[in-house]
């Protein structure tokens, strides 16, 4: 069964005005760590800057002291060029120190450029080739299921991944299982290290495929805080079959002058412009707020 997210007004309550803060504070722990190396994955960072708020911040249940806390709910991030995100929504949630995100890159840190489980608390799995999450997810599901655990699955996979037949073989293992504990969230950017996603390889109508292969599946704007926690929010009761999230982003949200780069799957900012991208976030920050604070 699909559903489209229901999207009814939400007023700018405390849960939500706290979320966009943190989407706020990941971008900008982002765009801080891209600078050390002067170059990276920053247009999917800040895409998928939302959504790393809300399932850190509103929807895992998770305890940061204690990232291996056996009853926590795994977040699985497959697309393991993303791990800049990751590491800024982890230093977001109190996982790692603020501080430490200034090593991100360099010789002997625990945050490399692409994610390893062994190098860094909280992250779940190493990412590489493409393809591999929700395999991996499939099976973490089913052991806990086999232990008796209340913990869930959590799987950020890509636009890009859709294109590997592995990817397409888990989704029928979980429904056949009736894998109700793991939920897919899908990163829509419509790009790829190739190109445009559509030209590399079409995958529309993306929310039907998920549909053919027996989940629950709905749609959102990936980058509007009040639809990702109606849709989270909705799928809180939901039982029979695995769930997936399917999220439309924006390259570079937050920062203009990203949102419009040609080059945008692997970005290199010239050494003035990430002064600039932090001060264009924080403009777009700030009026969004004065908005709000308006409307009520």
């Amino acid at each position: 069964m699909s559903t489209q997210a229901p999207r009814t007004v939400v007023s700018a309550t405390p849960r939500i005005s706290a979320l966009k803060e943190s989407a706020y504070r990941i971008r900008m722990h982002a765009l801080d760590m891209g600078e050390t190396q002067g170059q990276g994955y920053i247009g999917q960072a800040l895409g998928v800057a939302d959504i790393l708020a809300v399932v850190y911040q509103d929807v895992l249940n998770h305890r940061p002291a204690e990232p291996d806390w056996p009853q926590r709910d795994r977040f699985l991030l497959s697309i393991g060029h993303y791990a800049i995100a990751l590491y800024a929504a982890l230093a977001e949630a109190g996982v790692l120190d603020v501080a430490e995100l200034a090593t991100y890159g360099s010789d002997d840190s625990r945050l490399p450029m692409s994610g390893m489980a062994s190098y860094t608390p909280g992250m779940e799995i190493s990412g590489g080739s493409l393809g591999h999450g929700l395999g991996v997810a499939t099976g973490m599901a089913l052991g806990l299921r086999h232990q008796g655990s209340d913990a869930r699955v959590y799987n950020l996979l890509s636009d890009g991944e859709l294109d590997e037949g592995s990817t397409w073989e888990a989704a029928l293992a979980c429904a056949h299982h009736g894998l109700d504990n793991v939920t897919a969230i899908v990163d829509v950017n419509a790009l790829q290290a190739d190109g445009p996603t559509k030209g590399v390889l079409r995958t529309e109508p993306v929310t039907a495929k998920w549909e053919a292969f027996g989940w629950h599946a709905i749609r959102v704007d990936g980058n509007d805080i009040e639809a990702l926690v109606e849709a989270f929010d909705s799928l809180r009761e939901h039982r029979g079959s695995p769930a997936v999230v399917i999220c439309d982003t924006r390259i570079g949200c937050g920062v203009p002058m990203l949102e419009t780069r040609e080059k945008a799957h692997f970005m290199r900012v010239e050494e003035p412009e990430w002064q600039l991208a932090r001060d264009q976030l924080t403009e777009r920050h700030q009026i969004a707020v004065q908005e709000e604070g308006t409307a009520r």
